[in-house]
């Protein structure tokens, strides 16, 4: 009889426990989310500054933990085999850094950013489309780097500027990425910057910003120009970025979480605000 009343205080014991794990995780859960009226008021002053946003605003900022990288850095064997294959190539070092050319290609080498031009293209292109050139990427992107995905497409009058960038573990880096400029003679230009990501540097979590203060931040810093002409955001996201570089594979650097917030008729490139700082870089 003692045993089974000891087993009903139990059961009860861990119904109560749930009860109040589920009770913290709710609260946990609306003490990082914007709530409407937040949402509201970001809105009406970006509005009151002749700036919208179109596209759903994020609502959740729970905190993050930081990551660690090494510095920009290319094994230039690979990255030879990569773009000239067993081609013979002619390299040389000069003021730019280090140029490897098997005209009319040349690929370039320089204080961690590669940049390789190719005036007759690579793998033509029988109609120029979006997906002929995500097509054509891809088979390159998948070969070489298996792990970065499109981010952004950028459609020109003749051209595609298309962006892939590398996804760890359910997180994109914004600073590790690469670019093709793509018309119908093929891949023209490629440019890339990467580093090796090392993992977590602590399962220790940050707080960051909410989103809404982000969008202040950014109201702020842009309001002058959208007195002149209206801004519009299309997207906005959460990403790592490394914003320290460097060149040395042994050097470790922090990769940290941005906001990043594309505007209509600014081409590829977001504005990045830290979410830990709440300072805009660019």
């Amino acid at each position: 009889m003692e045993w089974e009343k000891a087993k009903s205080y139990l059961l009860l014991f861990f119904i109560l426990l749930n009860l109040a794990l589920g009770g913290l995780i709710l609260l946990e859960g609306r003490r990082y989310r914007v709530t409407p009226e937040r949402e509201q008021t970001i809105i009406t002053i970006m509005e009151q500054n002749n700036i919208t946003i179109d596209t759903r605003l994020l609502r959740r900022f729970t905190p993050m933990r930081m990551m660690n990288v090494t510095g920009f850095y290319y094994d230039t064997e690979e990255l030879i085999n990569i773009f000239f294959g067993n081609a013979t190539v002619q390299r040389t070092a000069n003021f730019r850094g280090y140029v490897v050319t098997r005209r009319p290609a040349e690929l370039v080498i320089s204080n961690g950013f590669i940049s390789y031009t190719n005036p007759n293209g690579r793998g033509e292109i029988a109609e120029l489309t979006t997906a002929n050139a995500q097509r054509l990427t891809d088979t390159f992107v998948r070969a070489n780097w298996p792990d970065f995905r499109l981010d952004t497409v950028y459609v020109g009058e003749d051209w595609l500027l298309l962006t892939y960038r590398q996804i760890y573990r359910g997180h994109l880096i914004h600073s590790n990425f690469v670019e093709f400029f793509v018309t119908e003679a093929g891949i023209l230009r490629v440019e890339m910057q990467s580093s090796q990501v090392l993992g977590w540097e602590s399962m220790e979590q940050q707080p960051i910003v909410p989103p809404d203060e982000a969008l202040l931040t950014f109201v702020q810093r842009e309001r002058h120009r959208a007195r002149i002409a209206p801004i519009v955001i299309d997207h906005m996201d959460l990403v790592y970025f490394q914003e320290d570089g460097g060149t040395d594979n042994e050097v470790i650097h922090r990769a940290i979480p941005f906001y990043r917030i594309f505007v209509i008729g600014e081409g590829s490139d977001p504005f990045l605000i830290n979410a830990v700082t709440n300072e805009m870089i660019n």
